[in-house]
């Protein structure tokens, strides 16, 4: 089964200076949680009523569990946000792509054209790119995403392309690509190359569907 996996961060912030400062929540949110909790069972006390909190309930409250829950929200939902993600420099380039083609021959010409849809599943730390045409599917194997200043972002990745099972005269193949997207995040441009099993080039342009 194909997963989604772990990818460069170059040009934005740091994944371990983004863990620390979640730590230092963590930390600061469930000492603040414990204390409200002594406060409601002391003020209950003094009422008259009766009140006792199990250590499983303190354990749960503990920075390590709240620190897995913050990243969990953050890993999944917060850094989306538009604002976090402009502050962290990391593109939200997930959802579904129509990608059009063409091969380049060996002597410069246009080749042939074709096109797919490709989809992105990304997170604050996992990415998998699917590329699916007519004729074979590919999935990413390793990618680095780079925040360019001056063209937008540059995501570069590896993949391995499988023929569909009626394509007898295709083989499975391994490439990489290069895409520049640009600041709005509705299209990208870039170029791949095959080897290990298809020797080809060409262009590529994604456009948001």
């Amino acid at each position: 089964m194909v997963q989604e996996h772990e990818y460069a961060l170059l040009g934005g912030v740091n994944r371990s200076k983004v863990g620390r400062i979640i730590g230092l929540l963590a930390a600061s949110a469930s000492a603040g949680i414990v204390f409200l909790l002594l406060a409601a069972v002391d003020v209950a006390q003094r009422l008259g009523i009766p009140a006792n909190l199990p250590p499983a309930v303190f354990s749960l409250m503990g920075a390590g569990a709240v620190f897995t829950a913050l990243y969990w929200v953050f890993n999944r939902y917060l850094w989306r946000w538009p604002w976090v993600s402009s502050l962290m420099k990391v593109p939200d380039l997930s959802g579904k792509w129509h990608c059009d083609g063409r091969t380049i021959q060996s002597d410069g010409k246009p080749g042939y054209v074709w096109d797919g849809t490709a989809t992105i599943i990304q997170s604050w730390d996992k990415l998998r790119i699917c590329l699916k045409t007519k004729h074979s599917g590919s999935n990413s194997i390793s990618a680095a995403l780079l925040c360019d200043s001056a063209e937008g972002y540059r995501l570069l990745y590896n993949y391995r392309n499988d023929p569909r099972i009626e394509e007898t005269e295709l083989k499975s193949h391994l490439g990489f690509a290069e895409l520049v997207f640009d600041k709005t995040l509705k299209s990208a441009e870039g170029e791949y190359f095959n080897g290990h099993g298809r020797y080809t080039f060409g262009t590529m342009k994604l456009t948001r569907l």
